[in-house]
């Protein structure tokens, strides 16, 4: 498999019609569907097997729980209206602190499934023209609608997955 791309280098041109956030929300709706996929069928010694100073499977996994908070913020911003959104640790302090590897998988798939399922089902409420409401992504400084937002996530899960991936394929 070829090296996933670095995320903070990533660029993102956000060009597609609003009306794409059924399709979002279905796709983050399935990433903890997939993630468990994935995961089930690797050893714990697998899944903890830290390459370097990097993350392990399930570190990758438990960041994926960690960022629920922010993406849910974000959301919440967009609903409150203002300029700019949430800003993220970008130093990823909560994942490097949280010790996933001690804990249980099933324990961080479960937490996984439901706060995503709590930030799609919110969203879920949502008058469709909340979709294009605007704010200031503070790291891409570009603006991003909240239908980008969901792209973003949608995104940043699949980042995270191909990671996991690559490391349970070595």
């Amino acid at each position: 498999m070829t090296s996933v791309p670095v995320w903070f280098e990533r660029k993102f041109e956000f060009t597609f019609p609003v009306e794409q956030y059924p399709n979002l929300c279905v796709r983050l709706r399935g990433t903890p569907a997939r993630l468990e996929e994935m995961l089930r069928a690797s050893s714990h010694d697998r899944l903890i097997k830290k390459p370097g100073d990097k993350w392990s499977a399930q570190e990758h996994a438990g960041h994926l729980l960690d960022l629920e908070p922010l993406w849910t913020a974000r959301v919440e911003d967009f609903l409150a209206g203002g300029d700019t959104l949430t800003a993220a640790d970008l130093g990823n302090r909560k994942t490097h602190d949280a010790n996933h590897n001690a804990r249980s998988l099933v324990d961080i798939l479960d937490e996984f499934r439901q706060a995503r399922l709590r930030l799609v089902d919110r969203v879920g409420e949502f008058e469709p023209e909340l979709f294009s409401r605007s704010m200031l992504h503070p790291r891409l400084k570009q603006p991003m609608r909240l239908v980008d937002h969901l792209y973003f996530v949608a995104e940043h899960d699949d980042h995270h997955l191909a990671k996991i991936w690559g490391l349970i394929e070595m």
